[in-house]
């Protein structure tokens, strides 16, 4: 698959919306938020722990509460089968990835960690 092309996001919603997991975990995860790979940002929406919209082209108001970015070096570390020592987890790389950065409503992020560490983690199990 073509990382991170919108065929691949719309294949991380499809995983996403049908994780057991997020359905237990994230009924109220309900916020926009942004990805940012590389030069490629996408916006998308949850609401109740699903996926509702992926905004692949988001103009420069397109408002999320917090988003992820990094190089495409970092993400694909990340989503790789057997990432390097702290890439396993978007938690280590915040911590001690300097190209990962969290930007936007840190409290909106945290507020959300549980469901938001799932949704990650269903995005490292998505075929790069």
């Amino acid at each position: 698959m073509n990382f991170p092309e919108l065929v691949w996001m719309e294949h991380y919603r499809d995983r996403v919306n049908a994780d057991p997991e997020m359905q237990v975990i994230a009924n109220w995860f309900s916020t926009s938020l942004s990805l940012t790979f590389g030069e490629r940002r996408y916006v998308v929406r949850m609401e109740r722990g699903k996926m509702t919209d992926i905004n692949a082209t988001p103009r420069f108001d397109a408002r999320s509460a917090f988003g992820f970015r990094a190089p495409m070096e970092v993400w694909r570390k990340f989503v790789s089968p057997e990432p390097p020592a702290l890439y396993h987890d978007f938690f280590a790389m915040l911590m001690r990835v300097p190209g990962f950065v969290l930007e936007g409503d840190t409290l909106v992020a945290m507020q959300n960690a549980r469901a938001l560490h799932r949704a990650m983690n269903v995005l490292r199990a998505v075929e790069p």
